[in-house]
C-alpha cells in the first residue's frame, strides 16, 4: 500500500484571531458604528452647506427643521456641522494620546522586564508614583495653567494630547512587563542568547512582536479613556475652547437651565456622540481580547 502524505494546513494566529473577532456580534456592531462616526465627522463636514464660524443671529436657537437639521446654537450655528467637527477633534485626541502612551508605555515595560534589576525597580517606582497621581485634577490643574498662559486655542489640542499620553502609559508598561519577563525565559530566547544578537534587537524584533496583541486590546481601550477625559475638560473649559468645537465644550451649554430644559438639540447630540463612540470603541476593545488572548475558551 502507498501512503498517501497529506499536506494539513495551519491557520495563522491573526487569522484565527480575525475569525474569532467576525464571530462576536457586539464588536462587529461597535466596528460598524464607530466607522460610520468616522466618516461622518471626518467626511461629513465637506458635504455641510455651512462653514465653521458662519453666524446667523435671527436664526439663533431654532430648533432642528429641514434646514439645519439639528438646530442652531445661540450664536445661530449650524450645530450638526458644529458636531461632526467637533468629533474631529475629540476623536484625534484620542487617537494621538493614545499613540503616545503606547510608545512610551509598551518601551519602558519592555525594558524593565527584559533587565530587570535596577532598570525594573527604577521603571517601576515611576510607574507607581504616576498611579499614586490624580489623574483629573492635575489634567485640571494644568488646563488651568495653560489658561492662564493664554495659549492659542489651536495650540491647545496638542497640549492636550501630549499631557493626557504622558500620564497614561503606566497600565500598558506593566502589562507589557509581565509579559516580558514570561517570553524572555522561551527557548528563542536563548537561540538568540547563542547568535549573539544584541539587545535591542532582541527587544524590538522578537520581544516586542509578541506582545503585540496586549498592545492593541490596551489601546483600543485607552481611545476611550482619552476621549472621556478630554471631553471632561473641555467641559469645565480647560480643555479644547472655543471658538474650536469639541464634544465637551459642545455640552457645556447644559450649564444653563433654560438651555437645558427648552433646548435640549444644544446639548444631547455631543452627549449622544460621546456615549455612542465610547460604546462602540468598549465594544472592539473586549471583542479584541476575547479574540487575541489564547487563554480564552471560545465556543
Amino acid at each position: 500500500m502507498q501512503e498517501q502524505l497529506k499536506i494539513v494546513k495551519t491557520e495563522s494566529p491573526w487569522r484565527i484571531a480575525l475569525r474569532r473577532f467576525m464571530k462576536n456580534r457586539l464588536a462587529l456592531i461597535g466596528l460598524i458604528i464607530l466607522v460610520l462616526m468616522f466618516l461622518l465627522c471626518f467626511i461629513g463636514p465637506i458635504f455641510s452647506p455651512y462653514t465653521l464660524n458662519e453666524t446667523d443671529v435671527t436664526n439663533k436657537n431654532s430648533p432642528p427643521d429641514s434646514t439645519h437639521w439639528l438646530g442652531t446654537d445661540k450664536l445661530g450655528r449650524d450645530i450638526l456641522l458644529r458636531v461632526m467637527l467637533a468629533g474631529r477633534i475629540s476623536l484625534t485626541v484620542g487617537l494621538v494620546a493614545t499613540a503616545i502612551s503606547v510608545a512610551i508605555g509598551a518601551t519602558l515595560g519592555a525594558v524593565a522586564g527584559f533587565y530587570r534589576r535596577f532598570a525594573d525597580t527604577l521603571i517601576m517606582r515611576i510607574a507607581d508614583i504616576f498611579l499614586a497621581l490624580p489623574t483629573l485634577p492635575i489634567l485640571i490643574t494644568l488646563g488651568a495653567i495653560l489658561s492662564d498662559l493664554k495659549v492659542a486655542p489651536n495650540q491647545r489640542i496638542y497640549y492636550l494630547m501630549f499631557i493626557i499620553g504622558v500620564l497614561g502609559w503606566v497600565s500598558l508598561a506593566r502589562l507589557v512587563r509581565g509579559q516580558i519577563l514570561t517570553l524572555r525565559e522561551q527557548e528563542f530566547m536563548q537561540a538568540t542568547e547563542a547568535l549573539g544578537l544584541r539587545d535591542n534587537r532582541k527587544i524590538f524584533r522578537h520581544l516586542m512582536p509578541n506582545t503585540v496583541p496586549i498592545i492593541i486590546v490596551s489601546a483600543t481601550l485607552g481611545v476611550a479613556g482619552a476621549i472621556l477625559l478630554e471631553s471632561a475638560l473641555s467641559f469645565l473649559g480647560l480643555g479644547v475652547v472655543p471658538p474650536t468645537p469639541s464634544w465637551g465644550n459642545m455640552i457645556t451649554a447644559a450649564n444653563s437651565l433654560i438651555d437645558f430644559r427648552k433646548r435640549p438639540w444644544t446639548w444631547i447630540p455631543p452627549g449622544m456622540c460621546i456615549l455612542v463612540t465610547v460604546m462602540a470603541i468598549n465594544l472592539i476593545g473586549d471583542g479584541l481580547r476575547d479574540a487575541l488572548d489564547p487563554k480564552m475558551k471560545h465556543r
